[in-house]
């Protein structure tokens, strides 16, 4: 028995390495005061200086964040009064849409990337950030929907009602009584979209134009010569997700307290 536990910790270490380890090996030399991706000569903030004075790396942290920001607040609010209403719905289309939904999710991004280029193709739609946040918005949304679903089944379906019975109107019933039920999902779909929509490269790619990058399509220009800057842009998008992750999980336990 002690010899199985013991072989599954060495498999669970060398997985945790395998996947790991490149990331620390990334960060490390992002500090590396030479160019060397394989010999660290000295501590330095280099790389990190040549990133924030480029402007093109500016300009593709700057597309990445409003395009996330946007996407996240839109998906959000899009996903959450879908589900509102699919509540309300027959259980034939509330199964078909959800159905549908999960297209998105189960396709490979190459072949929503080439719909959606496709798409905008056929109604003459220059690439470039329209078409990029578009397309950020609707891939984004069924993760929302995936969210906060599960929490829209918990609830009494009664409440509405019973809030409206009380003298609410059903806008006032929906923003005070029904949302704030939802919030612990609502919030999970939002950082879930933010992350998806912040580190997106195959969708991104095809829709995109117009001198129009975020972080990932930049991150791949550089990757086909040798530069450090890689390195340091690389840590931010890590530190960044590994934040927002963070937050989710600590607002996810918080919300599984306040069940019990």
């Amino acid at each position: 028995m002690k010899s199985k536990l013991n072989l599954r910790k060495v498999y669970l270490t060398i997985l945790m390495l395998f996947f790991y380890l490149p990331i620390l090996y990334m960060i490390i030399f992002s500090f590396n005061s030479s160019k060397s991706l394989t010999k660290f000569t000295g501590f330095s903030l280099e790389w990190y200086e040549s990133l924030f004075t480029n402007s093109t790396m500016i300009e593709a942290i700057y597309y990445t964040i409003i395009i996330a920001v946007i996407a996240t607040v839109v998906s959000t609010i899009v996903g959450t009064l879908a589900c509102i209403g699919l509540s309300k719905s027959r259980k034939i289309l509330k199964r078909f849409v959800e159905q549908v939904n999960q297209l998105p999710i189960l396709n490979p991004e190459i072949v929503t990337a080439i719909g959606l280029m496709l798409f905008f193709a056929s109604l003459n739609i220059e690439k470039g950030f329209l078409t990029l946040l578009l397309s950020h918005i609707v891939f984004c949304i069924p993760y929302v929907m995936l969210s906060v679903a599960p929490r829209i089944r918990k609830l009494d379906p009664n409440l509405l009602d019973a809030a409206m019975d009380l003298g609410a109107s059903p806008s006032y019933a929906l923003v005070k009584v029904i949302v704030p039920q939802l919030m612990p999902g609502i919030i999970a779909g939002a950082l879930i979209a933010f992350t998806m929509s912040f580190d997106d490269f195959v969708i991104s790619y095809f829709v995109t134009g117009n001198g129009v990058n975020n972080i990932s399509i930049m991150v791949y220009t550089m990757s086909k010569r040798v530069n450090p800057t890689i390195n340091a842009l690389s840590t931010l998008i890590v530190v960044t997700i590994a934040m927002v992750m963070f937050v989710y999980y600590i607002f996810d336990k918080k919300s599984k307290v306040e069940k019990k």
